[in-house]
């Protein structure tokens, strides 16, 4: 079953009524779109919260520093706009009381205003920040899910099951995975994930499935082109950690 498309995924995360019922249903089976899905929804939680109403606390001039770096705003921005250099003493001059006094309102009037502004430019900019981010992550996200997978194999049923499947080894970060979707959980005790040699005569578990969508790591110098097979089998609970010899679907990687 393929995964959602990446555009699709973005506006599913964005609230766009876009979705199929089956684009839900996959969303609600597929652990690797529900995690692309819950990393791309923090995202835009993030982007679109709202500030604190109450009393804004100055940050340290490193986040501005972080943030100006992020953006690769003008070395004229360097600075931090929330700090506020005091007068110093030897500036001040002595003025007639009237327009000192005229000074001194304008002064009160504007001593709000200038922080307001600069709060303003910091929140914005630390907006721009959050969206940045946002579309780091989307691409990122977009780049794993175009990642081709290195080998597929469809899961048919064997005997006396009716589920179906498919697997894929896709390869993140330089480690290879094992992708398994399941249309159904047939098992009667657990279902256990193998990789078989084509005559049987070898094989290794990968681990417990307990639904029907799951990714197993592959161990480090397993060569797949020996353990082809993909195997789920129904093994019951005896504390045996042999293969049952009951399998509920199987397929050749190719």
């Amino acid at each position: 079953m393929p995964h959602i498309d990446p555009d699709l995924l973005s506006l599913m995360a964005l609230g766009e009524p876009v979705a199929s019922e089956a684009d839900n249903e996959h969303l609600r089976t597929c652990s690797v779109c529900a995690a692309e899905h819950a990393a791309l929804r923090r995202a835009v939680d993030a982007a679109r919260s709202q500030p604190d109403p109450g009393p804004l606390t100055q940050p340290s001039a490193g986040v501005w520093t972080a943030i100006h770096r992020e953006l690769a705003l003008d070395e004229s921005l360097a600075a931090d706009p929330l700090e506020q250099e005091p007068l110093r003493g030897s500036e001040k001059r002595q003025e007639p009381a009237s327009l000192a006094d005229r000074r001194s309102a304008r002064a009160s009037r504007g001593a709000g205003a200038a922080p307001r502004r600069n709060t303003a430019l910091w929140l914005i900019a630390a907006a721009a920040a959050v969206v940045v981010a946002a579309a780091g992550i989307s691409w990122v996200v977009t780049q794993q899910s175009q990642t081709p997978p290195l080998a597929e194999a469809r899961l048919e049923p064997l005997a006396n099951f009716a589920t179906t499947g498919t697997a894929e080894v896709i390869e993140r970060g330089g480690e290879r995975e094992l992708s398994i979707e399941l249309s159904d959980q047939e098992g009667s005790g657990y279902q256990e994930v193998w990789l078989i040699k084509p005559d049987l005569s070898g094989l290794v578990s990968l681990g417990v499935m307990d639904t029907k969508s799951a990714t197993f790591a592959i161990p480090q110098g397993l060569n797949l082109a020996e353990y082809p097979i993909v195997d789920v089998s129904d093994e019951p609970l005896d504390g045996n950690p042999a293969h049952s010899g009951v399998s509920i679907v199987r397929g050749s990687l190719s």
